[in-house]
Order: C-alpha cells, then structure tokens, then sequence
C-alpha cells in the first residue's frame, strides 16, 4: 500500500475463562498454551514483518510485562481497562496524530493478543487492509467455520463485491440449534479483527456511545474521556452500529484460545483424544484437557474433562461447560478470592 500500517494488538484483559493459570496477576496473553512463547509474543511475531509499527495497548498493570514478552513493539497505556471500545478509540487516535498527515491516512490493522492464526495470516490480513485502504469502510474479518460453534459471535454476510462482502449482520453467541443453522447459512466466526482508517473509525465512534472519548481525545485529555464512557466492546458500540462495515472472509486456521476446552484443538492429542500441557499421568481418561505448571496430574477413568492444576488452585469442569469457568471466577472476585 501507498500508506503505512499499524498493527495494533490487544493486551489489556484478563482471560477469566482460562483460570486458574490466567489470573489478576497473570492474564492470558502472558501464557505459552500453544507453543514454547507466549500468546502475546506471538502474536506480534505474526504481524511485525506485515506492519510499519506494531503497537501493544495494555492497561498499566500490564504494561512492564510487554515489554518482556515483546521488547519490539511499541507499548501504549490506556488509562482504564474499559474493554475493546474505549482501547481502540484510543490506539487509532494515537496512530492518526502519529503516522497521519494532511495527505496520508494510516490504515489500522486491529486483533486479539490470544488467538491462534495458521501461518497464512500475513496474506490474509494484506488483503483486508487494502480493502480498508481502498473503500474507506471499517472491515472485519470473517472466518469460515469448522464447525457449529456455540463459543463465537457470527457475521452474516451480504452482497459479494469481490475482494470483501457487505455485512448483513452481526449476530450473537448462539445455541447449539442456532449454530448449526449459520454454518449451514454460510455464516462466518466473527474474529475479533479489524482493518480501518483512522478517518473512517473515528467517523462512526463520533457518532456512537465513544462520542465523548473522542471529543476528549481532540482536545488531549484521555483521562477524562475514559471517566466519560463505559465499558464497552467495539463491536457493540461501533461495529453493529455503523453502515459504513464490511466483511471480508477468510479461509484460514484460527481458533480462539479463550477457554480449556480449545487446547484440544490446537495441541496434540494422543490416541485416546487428550490434549496435555505440562506432566500428566492418563489411565483410562479419553478426550480430556489436562494442563499443569510443576505439577504432575493423574486423571483416571474419566472422559470430556478439563482438570488444570496452577499455583496452588485446581479446576475441574466438564469441556462442554467450559464457558462457565467465568462464572467461578466472578464468585471468586465477590470474595476477593481470585
């Protein structure tokens, strides 16, 4: 492109979902569940020969931690962690006054610091930031599905226009019934990744519950543009709402490492169907997670389980509830336990 990209990589939550080893302390992008580095680490390995700049967004109770996972990125602190609304409207604020000019609008290449993308990515994500280049809309990416999946949001898509689809609409986490109605609909996993100009992104937030921040942040006051909005997710405050989006599909490997039940689709399993990370001891256990930091786990005469052992806490639920391990940790936050 005839303009720079910016890659700006989400590092700012928690991953409650994957407690006990992602916890207040340690969030999920500082872990290593699908290779010897770390999520985050990754993740920036993967768009740093793509991208002019890679810029980390974190809160500041993470930010001396970037820099050990990935000392090459550029690390920027958002005053609040107010999730991907309010830290994405900053990152492209950011971007615009820094690699913009008169003449030249950045394109913004926006993901998630904790999925796991097959090594084709660089490709895929060209494509979808010339897209935002050439049509000034705000692109998502849509994954083709593997399977009914009840874990993910899903994008609806419209009118072919070639190199990307209109986007019809966004829909929900759904049912199992409800799933296997979009695959069969050709719906797509909706990613969590974005490609926008700073224009256009910012166009549709000043017209959307990010409107204060953005005033704030014209005016150089990023602190009072944070107390000024609520916690809330791009997609629901700017993506759902804009008619300037589009989708462009992508056939690609990628899995969202958001909870245990996931591990045993990107590790590999042996013949009973179990996925371990770290030292297990299995005996007669089939299509179970088994995850541990120094601890050696048995897991007997048991199937479709997850047993994760880490520090001095262990969890056991079923892989199809797995979902549910937020519930815990929101009982364990009352108590001030997590």
């Amino acid at each position: 492109m005839d303009r720079p990209l910016v890659a700006v990589v989400l590092a700012g939550g928690v991953g409650t979902r994957l407690y006990p080893a992602s916890r207040s302390h340690r969030p999920k992008q500082f872990l290593a569940l699908d290779g010897e580095e770390s999520l985050l680490a990754r993740s920036v390995s993967r768009v740093t020969p793509l991208a002019d700049d890679v810029v980390v967004v974190t809160r500041p109770d993470f930010a001396d931690a970037v820099h050990d996972h990935a000392p090459e990125a550029r690390v920027l602190v958002e005053p609040d962690g107010k999730d991907t609304g309010p830290a994405l409207t900053y990152a492209t604020h950011r971007v615009a006054g820094e690699y913009g000019d008169e003449t030249t609008d950045p394109v913004v290449l926006a993901l998630p610091s904790d999925h796991h993308v097959g090594d084709d990515f660089p490709a895929v994500a060209r494509r979808g930031a010339r897209v935002a280049a050439d049509t000034e809309s705000l692109v998502t990416f849509g994954v083709s599905p593997s399977r009914p999946e009840t874990g993910y949001g899903y994008i609806e898509p419209g009118r072919d226009r070639g190199s990307y689809r209109d986007l019809a609409a966004f829909h929900e986490k759904p049912d199992e019934e409800t799933a296997v109605r979009y695959v069969d609909a050709g719906y797509l996993w909706n990613a969590g990744i974005f490609a926008w100009t700073p224009d256009a992104f910012l166009s549709a937030a000043r017209d959307s519950p990010l409107a204060p921040l953005v005033d704030a942040l014209d005016d150089g006051d990023p602190d009072v543009g944070f107390d000024a909005v609520d916690p809330v997710s791009v997609d629901y405050a700017v993506m759902e709402r804009t008619e300037n989006a589009v989708v462009v599909p992508v056939d690609v490997e990628w899995d969202d490492l958001g909870s245990w039940d996931a591990l045993a689709r990107v590790l590999p399993t042996d013949g009973d169907g179990n996925a371990v990370l770290g030292d297990a001891h299995l005996l007669d256990a089939e299509d179970c997670v088994v995850a541990s930091d120094d601890k050696r786990v048995s897991v007997v005469g048991v199937s479709d389980l997850a047993v994760v052992a880490w520090d001095d806490r262990v969890l056991v639920v079923p892989k199809s509830e797995a979902q549910r391990v937020r519930e815990a940790v929101a009982d364990l936050e009352r108590r001030g336990e997590f």
